[in-house]
């Protein structure tokens, strides 16, 4: 098994994040632990979810032992794009993930931080942080709706919003991991050290996760980042994306500091527990049998977390869920 790698072995948690209670729920060197993406819904033949039951289902969730949950940031329904995401502003919803869950960790994927003014950012995900007991993990994204940048005044920005999600991400960061910082940024505005950002973070930090490329090089994100989600690849390319990752966090920290591989995708649990893995649309309809056998594949590439996407599940959320906890999840617990 992937534990008993080399690699596992030596792999260190960073000081911060050895008893963060979202990180180290959701990634573990040579572990791979599941998560799912908001809503805990099927909803295959309309743009939107009905949220019915959302809040049953993730404490569900919650108590039957999956990693963790994350909200979509998607500001404006966009119907090029075919879906509205959760429908709701995603730090308000983990707030109330927050109130109604113990263990999961809470996670963006991914607050389009260049749509934020990062002092506010800071601001909601700190607060997050706090009332969860330290469980919120941010993931980061630049966004890829050109629709919206005109609808938020900023459409000059989607062409240089690469150099914008940089800038937003280093005020994000010193705001919160330094007292009364002083920085300096071209788009957003100037800390001059006279005004502190509060709530702080309950374990000194919030761990960022940077979601596709974000328009940035890897080597970039090995350096700035505390992990990578990518997106359902064909799993031909996967292992070649998962080692070039790996040997670009060692090359560019010259350390073995664990900085996980997270994916994304869709998925349908078919019931019939022996139906082999089948490609769809950006994820997977597979039994349960057979997704023991790929998610142990994916653990042995350096896969630490998978998060499910119920959008297009045929069955109920609260179904699918019940049969993974009964029959993956002990395979692949998050504690």
């Amino acid at each position: 098994m992937a534990a008993d790698t080399p690699t596992a072995q030596t792999q260190l948690l960073p000081p911060q994040l050895s008893t963060h209670a979202g990180f180290s729920r959701m990634f573990k060197p040579g572990g791979l632990t599941i998560g799912f993406i908001l809503p805990l819904e099927g909803y295959p033949n309309s743009p939107a979810p009905t949220m019915h039951d959302h809040a049953a289902v993730a404490r569900y969730a919650d108590e039957a032992g999956f990693a963790g949950v994350w909200a979509r940031d998607v500001p404006m329904y966009d119907p090029m794009f075919g879906d509205t995401g959760q429908l709701y502003e995603p730090f308000t919803y983990l707030g109330f993930m927050a109130a109604i869950t113990q263990r999961l960790a809470l996670a963006t994927g991914s607050a389009v931080v260049t749509l934020r003014h990062p002092l506010l950012l800071a601001k909601q995900a700190a607060s997050v942080d706090q009332l969860s007991g330290g469980r919120m993990v941010l993931g980061i994204s630049s966004g890829d709706r050109p629709s919206e940048y005109p609808a938020f005044g900023i459409e000059s920005d989607f062409e240089s919003r690469g150099e914008r999600f940089r800038e937003a991400l280093g005020m994000f960061k010193a705001s919160l991991e330094e007292t009364f910082a002083v920085h300096r940024s071209k788009r957003f505005g100037s800390l001059d050290g006279s005004l502190d950002l509060l709530p702080k973070p309950a374990h000194s930090k919030i761990p960022t996760i940077v979601t596709g490329r974000s328009r940035q090089d890897l080597e970039w994100i090995a350096r700035n980042a505390d992990g990578w989600l990518y997106y359902f690849v064909n799993p031909e390319h996967l292992a070649p994306l998962v080692s070039t990752w790996r040997d670009v966090v060692k090359r560019e920290t010259q350390s073995d500091v664990f900085k996980p591989f997270a994916q994304g995708m869709f998925f349908d649990l078919s019931e019939n527990p022996d139906h082999p893995v089948q490609r769809i649309h950006s994820g997977l309809r597979v039994g349960r049998n057979s997704l023991i056998e790929y998610l142990y594949w994916l653990q042995a590439l350096g896969v630490n977390h998978v998060a499910l996407n119920l959008k297009v599940s045929r069955r109920p959320a609260r179904e699918v869920l019940q049969e993974l906890s009964e029959y993956v999840l002990p395979e692949f617990p998050s504690n």
